[in-house]
């Protein structure tokens, strides 16, 4: 099944909504941004949306509004942003649907390995900082280093037997060319 042909508007939505999974991905790419094109030096005018992604509403009543991706929905071909909340009659904060194709990509997610090999782009992860914590060793980490200096003395005992046992060998050798 390949993507429709016909101009009929009823033939199209029909398509849209009946289309397999592996079709219905296609209809949640976006453009990119000029200068996100720029940063990264891709010749692709479209992406896929995938979680993470910067993007910035083109069209309709939010227009201008810029955010995080944080749903991708590909079976309804919509998007979630952090920045697009609305409170329900319960109170309840509720994320603002967004169609796909009314946003440009302004900056991409590229912790995905395959993503970026896909886009032909070296992977850009966040380093996390880490806070150091300096700790006193535990009593299992003492037991373990006790157990390595125990170690250490006894490989030095029989590195020291070894060649008293070849001393008497030598000897016994000796003794048996002299008679």
């Amino acid at each position: 099944m390949g993507m429709l042909k016909s101009s009929q508007p009823r033939k199209q939505i029909k398509f849209r909504h009946e289309a397999p999974m592996h079709l219905k991905q296609h209809f949640v790419h976006a453009n990119l941004n000029k200068s996100a094109r720029e940063k990264y030096k891709l010749n692709k005018r479209a992406v896929q949306i995938c979680k993470g992604d910067t993007v910035k509403i083109m069209t309709g009543s939010h227009k201008g509004t810029t955010g995080k991706v944080t749903v991708v929905n590909t079976k309804r071909q919509f998007i979630y942003l952090d920045s697009l909340k609305r409170k329900n009659a319960k109170g309840k904060e509720m994320n603002i649907p967004v169609t796909a194709s009314n946003v440009s990509i302004i900056e991409l997610n590229l912790s995905d390995k395959y993503r970026a090999s896909k886009l032909k782009l070296k992977q850009v992860i966040a380093p996390k900082a880490e806070p150091v914590k300096k700790e006193l060793p535990s009593s299992s980490e003492t037991a373990n280093n006790e157990k390595s200096e125990s170690k250490e003395s006894h490989s030095t005992e029989v590195q020291n037997k070894e060649p008293e046992s070849e001393e008497s060998e030598s000897s016994a050798i000796a003794d048996k060319n002299e008679v």
